[in-house]
């Protein structure tokens, strides 16, 4: 991304940009006051036309403007860890996202067509994430 690691981050520090940026995500209902201080939430909708889940997702560590690690959930069907890395490179920044399905969902980690669908789904989800970050730039 031809920004920052400072410009990213502020992008991943505001709750209300998940909602666009996280493919699959419908919108961002609350959040709390100091995001993403390990142990806030943001509380959102996920899903496709009718089919949605209202859940949230968690920070569990913040090292600012380089790792964020997240804990996402659309029970019953999803739970996944998410890591989000910030490395500064030519002036800008290289996003290392990595997303694995925890808790019981953790052996469909190992199933091609969901790994393929989460690395499809997570690029998607970085160019949006860059898009925001340029017009926070």
């Amino acid at each position: 991304m031809p920004v920052p690691p400072e410009t990213v981050w502020d992008t991943l520090a505001d709750p209300d940009s998940y909602g666009y940026w996280v493919i699959g995500s419908k919108d961002i209902r609350d959040a709390d006051a100091h995001w993403p201080t390990p142990g806030t939430r943001f509380h959102h909708t996920i899903g496709a036309g009718p089919l949605t889940i209202r859940d949230h997702t968690e920070s569990l560590e913040a090292n600012p403007p380089w790792r964020l690690k997240l804990r996402a959930k659309g029970r019953p069907a999803i739970t996944a860890a998410v890591t989000l890395e910030l490395i500064p490179e030519d002036g800008g920044t290289t996003v290392r996202m990595h997303e694995q399905p925890d808790g019981v969902f953790r052996p469909l980690a190992l199933f091609p067509p969901v790994h393929f669908a989460t690395k499809w789904r997570n690029a998607a989800s970085l160019k949006r994430l860059e898009e925001l970050a340029l017009q926070r730039a």
